[in-house]
């Protein structure tokens, strides 16, 4: 063996080595301060976050309204009430805009991926503007829009500046699975005698089905965790749980919010695994 072939191996093994450093890196850089945020959810310090003094689930007890008995220095979610409208806000809003939004992507997809017709490359432009533009400059154009036709501003208009963008995940999504789907299927229902309608709902939805639930599931999380654009275009009675959340760190980071944000982590695990477990069904 040659020295240069030495070299090689060696450079080999060294590149392996730093990309797995690398990888691990990345992932402790992601998940570290999850991980941190679910940790001190537990700790019995009310005063400093990060000095541990106990195992406690007090915070837990307190955002459902368990009683547990704390003392005004140490409350600090104003009350379960608001706190539960809000859950219940985002839900409304997250399961509206979530059907919506896959309707209009999901026929937009269809419509790009089946039909031909003029400036079809400028409306695609138009279908990615939404996922290019800041989120403040459209929270922004939002509210002034919303203002200059004397729309009152609550959950419709939340649910409306959700659509605007979240559309264009589902459309992503959708329009990938079509472009891996064999059309023969289609064609050969169509020869059978069957309708376009008939075709879509025994052929073409089946076969898309997956990538439609994954812009759903998407497009729900999205909804459920927007803060940006639903700040600027949330009325006095429609606070979703994002934007209560911010509310509350501007007086400081509370243990509270170590233990909504726990839950969150975990409703959107449960989530992910919903859809890995409806994608595993339709590849059977």
């Amino acid at each position: 063996m040659g020295a240069r072939d030495v070299t090689t191996r060696l450079g080999r093994h060294l590149g392996r080595r730093a990309l797995g450093a690398y990888g691990v890196l990345f992932f402790a850089f992601i998940y570290a301060p999850m991980v941190i945020v679910i940790v001190y959810s537990f700790n019995a310090n009310p005063i400093n976050m990060m000095s541990w003094t106990g195992f406690t689930f007090d915070w837990y007890r307190t955002i459902f309204g368990l009683g547990t008995k704390l003392t005004e220095q140490t409350l600090y979610v104003e009350s379960t009430e608001q706190l539960t409208n809000a859950v219940g806000n985002s839900l409304v809003v997250a399961f509206t805009t979530t059907a919506i939004s896959t309707a209009i992507g999901t026929m937009t997809a269809l419509a790009m991926a089946r039909f031909r017709f003029r400036f079809k490359s400028f409306y695609r432009v138009l279908v990615f503007m939404p996922m290019i533009i800041p989120d403040i400059v459209l929270g922004i154009a939002l509210l002034i829009y919303f203002v200059t036709l004397g729309v009152k501003l609550g959950l419709i208009t939340i649910i409306i500046g959700h659509c605007t963008f979240l559309a264009s995940y589902v459309f992503i999504v959708v329009s990938a699975r079509l472009a891996g789907m064999d059309q023969t299927c289609e064609e050969a229902s169509a020869d059978l005698g069957a309708s376009p309608w008939q075709t879509f709902r025994r052929v073409t939805l089946p076969l898309i089905a997956p990538g439609v639930i994954g812009g759903a599931l998407l497009a729900f999380i999205i909804s459920m965790d927007d803060l940006v654009i639903t700040y600027f275009i949330a009325g006095v009675d429609s606070t979703t749980l994002p934007v209560f959340i911010y509310g509350m760190l501007r007086r400081g980071i509370k243990p509270e919010i170590n233990a909504i944000a726990t839950l969150m982590i975990l409703f959107s695990l449960v989530v992910a695994s919903l859809g890995l477990w409806f994608r595993s069904r339709s590849s059977r």
